[in-house]
């Protein structure tokens, strides 16, 4: 067999391949588009968790937006400031005496980082594909199948078929493009790379390849940059040139991306990014499409797949729509859009956070601006967190890792900002960070003063413990930070001597992001207890600490305790000044019912304001604080409210590509939301296994698998009209397990690797 004909088999197969699972997964996990994307927020994502990329899908130009998470502005940097513990005592009696414009005026002088602000998030390049003759496309159609994590383009021109898939491999570390067209000899377009930097160049590679070679501005920035195209054809003709790639009379033709930086950590920054580039191309040179294309499917399968969703089947009509059509007319009729869209945020996660990438910021790994959004850095007073929220329940514990990685760096920078900052041990994060692992306030007082976002960050080494069940992991990493943060509030909590209760509290600090500079928010103190609640626990299991579990243990009965207003509300502050009708976007003070729990129907007359509380800041806000309302319904059992929140979510706060929108985009929503879907369906938060806690009545009948719960157990459940009809526990760790629906309960003793069967009355069968 020759190799045109050989070359139009596999055009055939993948012709093949790429038609039948649009049949396959229409409606479930296939977006799906009729024409190109006009701009940046309607194409698709793809990534590999270093590498990200947008597609376009355009016939006559292909635009491929690139990204590679090292590529910041800025260098080493202690953006601490010298001296400014020597001010704390003058702030807090500023606070004390209800001179809050003063206090933060001193602030904005003397307690802020240097510089004020940290550094952006910068977009990489472009790939561009020029296919001439190809402005009138018949049948276009465009798609990302998530399942698969591959997006292609299908269209003719004249009798010619043209397909064109994009995938980010995690195998390969590289983004490859495959173009084909299904006759001999018919495909011809030019390949170049774009950079947005001044100080950018692009020049052939030997015969069949280019490189683009850049310098971030100095001296405010240090780290160079550089990616490598190649491609490879069947039948046809390659020239390179410093203009571009020129491909003629092809039948196919695989592109192959790479991209490094010189950035090795947040201390170093001397790799260098043209040998990075070289080895990766010479790592995958031999490849052909084919055999990536498998490799990395079945990468991304063996975790997409662990968990499968089904909360009912749409009407037959919407679910034959464009992806973007039915985003825009979301209703109750739609339920497998729902499904697809906490599958989609699973995609996501595994697209933009692995082992050894960054972890995913504001906008995951992807960015168009070199001034994006909020230099598009990791926001820890919610978004960052948000980010990780569905991670240890929806079956991917390793995508936490890249998140993990950034706190132990945060905790050797922090351990500075501590001592510089308030003269205490241990360490501290406020309410953001950057590839540089700044610590210090930024921005401005009034919100950027927050002590508690290490502490809140160290919930997720908790979580990774309580679902994993690992110990050498909670002895080596996990508690070592964890105790780190813990001492910084052991040192640097104060007596309020507003009241004669003794209460400790933190400050100067305030809830962000609403009210300004404070003594004692509300959000502070149920994060510091629950980090000192979770520090004692592993010190126990860990049988280690004695001394410092006992003074944990007093310092936290001593801690300001949640208020309940005169309103009914939980109190956001100290003082009892909430105002009913503030619609803020952050609801900060239910922290304490959803991502923490110290807030449950078990403390009945808290539960019942922050319930309050949430009623009166209304079901409006961004995309990422209607993502935090669908969880927090869920954790109130609510099921009809909480998916009332998702579907404003989806509905007008989500982009034709099922991005989250603040607005502008911003990732977190995707998360938050896809979590709020999974809490209606299963919650572990309090040493049981609770099956469909807040189901609503819109997913009346449906079936999910693989869900993880804390203990170590992994969940599948089957409904019926609202109702239970079985479940399946499997043990991993041989726990007892405690479980509940609908107010039956079940307990049972567990053996490592032992599956329990249950009915719809939680009775083993």
């Amino acid at each position: 067999m020759n190799e045109t004909l050989i070359g139009l088999c596999a055009g055939a197969l993948l012709l093949a391949v790429v038609t039948s699972a649009s049949v396959a997964n229409d409606g479930n996990l296939t977006l799906w588009y009729d024409k190109p994307a006009a701009k940046w927020t309607e194409a698709l994502p793809i990534g590999n968790g270093s590498m990200g990329a947008m597609v376009f899908g355009g016939a006559p130009v292909e635009r491929i937006q690139f990204n590679e998470d090292t590529l910041w502005v800025g260098k080493p940097h202690d953006y601490a400031h010298e001296g400014a513990a020597e001010k704390l005592p003058e702030i807090r009696k500023l606070l004390f005496e209800g001179k809050q414009r003063e206090a933060d005026r001193l602030a904005m002088q003397t307690f802020m980082s240097v510089p004020l602000r940290q550094t952006a998030y910068q977009a990489f390049g472009d790939i561009e594909l020029t296919f001439p003759g190809h402005d009138k496309p018949a049948t276009y159609r465009r798609q990302l199948d998530i399942s698969q994590a591959v997006t292609s383009v299908r269209y003719k021109i004249g009798d010619v078929t043209y397909t064109r898939e994009v995938l980010a491999s995690y195998p390969g570390q590289a983004i490859v493009v495959h173009v084909q067209a299904d006759k001999p000899g018919k495909l011809a377009f030019t390949a170049n790379l774009k950079c947005p930097h001044k100080d950018a160049t692009v020049s052939a590679l030997g015969a069949d390849g280019i490189v683009l070679r850049g310098q971030l501005p100095k001296p405010r920035s240090v780290l160079s940059f550089e990616a490598r195209l190649v491609v490879s054809t069947d039948g046809g003709a390659v020239k390179a040139t410093d203009n571009g790639i020129e491909i003629s009379g092809a039948t196919s033709a695989t592109l192959k991306l790479v991209a490094a930086t010189s950035y090795k950590n947040f201390r170093d920054v001397s790799g260098d990014p043209a040998a990075r580039c070289e080895k990766a191309i010479a790592a995958i040179a031999q490849q052909s499409y084919a055999e990536m294309r498998k490799a990395h499917v079945a990468d991304h399968s063996k975790l997409f797949d662990r968990v499968a969703i089904n909360l009912g089947a749409s009407d037959p009509a919407v679910a034959k729509l464009p992806t973007d059509q039915r985003i825009k007319g979301f209703d109750k009729d739609d339920p497998q859009l729902a499904a697809m869209y906490c599958q989609f945020g699973r995609y996501l996660m595994i697209a933009g956070s692995r082992p050894g990438s960054q972890p995913a910021n504001l906008q995951g790994i992807w960015n168009e601006s070199n001034r994006p959004p909020w230099g598009s850095k990791y926001t820890v007073n919610i978004n960052t967190e948000m980010n990780y929220w569905p991670v240890e329940a929806a079956n991917l514990a390793e995508c936490v890792l890249p998140l993990l990685g950034m706190i132990d760096d945060c905790a050797i920078t922090g351990q500075r900002t501590a001592k510089a900052h308030y003269n205490a041990r241990g360490w501290v994060l406020h309410h953001n960070t950057d590839l540089w692992r700044g610590t210090a306030p930024i921005n401005a007082a009034n919100h950027g003063i927050w002590q508690t976002g290490g502490a809140w960050l160290c919930q997720n080494y908790w979580w990774h413990y309580e679902f994993g069940g690992d110990k050498d992991f909670l002895a080596k990493r996990a508690y070592p930070a964890m105790k780190g943060a813990a001492m910084f509030f052991v040192d640097n909590l104060v007596v309020d001597p507003r009241n004669d209760k003794g209460w400790l509290i933190s400050t100067p600090s305030n809830s962000p992001e609403n009210g300004g500079l404070v003594a004692g928010p509300t959000m502070d103190h149920q994060i510091i207890r629950d980090l000192f609640r979770n520090t004692i626990r592993a010190a126990e299991i860990l049988d280690v600490d004695a001394d410092f579990r006992k003074t944990l243990a007093e310092k936290l009965a001593k801690i300001a305790p949640n208020q309940v207003g005169q309103h009914g509300q939980l109190q956001e502050w100290l003082e009892d000044k909430d105002d009913p009708k503030n619609h803020h976007r952050h609801v900060s003070h239910l922290w304490g019912v959803f991502p923490g729990r110290e807030i449950t129907p078990a403390t009945p007359k808290l539960f019942a304001a922050a319930r309050k509380s949430l009623e009166f800041r209304g079901d409006g806000g961004t995309g990422w604080s209607k993502a935090w309302k669908v969880d927090l319904w869920a954790r109130f059992l609510d099921g009809d409210h909480s998916y009332l929140m998702l579907s404003g979510l989806i509905s007008r706060s989500t982009m034709p590509n099922m991005f989250d929108t603040h607005p502008p985009f911003q990732i977190d929503g995707n998360f938050g939301g896809a979590n709020g879907i999974i809490q209606m369906l299963l919650q572990s938060y309090d040493g049981r296994v609770q099956l469909l806690p807040a189901l609503p009545g819109a997913f009346a009948t449906g079936k999910v698998t693989g869900l993880r719960a804390r203990g170590g157990f992994e969940v599948d459940i089957t409904w019926k009209a609202g109702k239970l009809t079985a479940a399946t526990i499997r043990s991993k760790l041989g726990n007892p397990c405690t479980v509940t629906c609908a107010g039956q309960t079940a307990e049972f003793p567990t053996k490592p690797g032992q599956t329990i069967t249950l009915d719809g009355n939680l009775k083993q069968k």
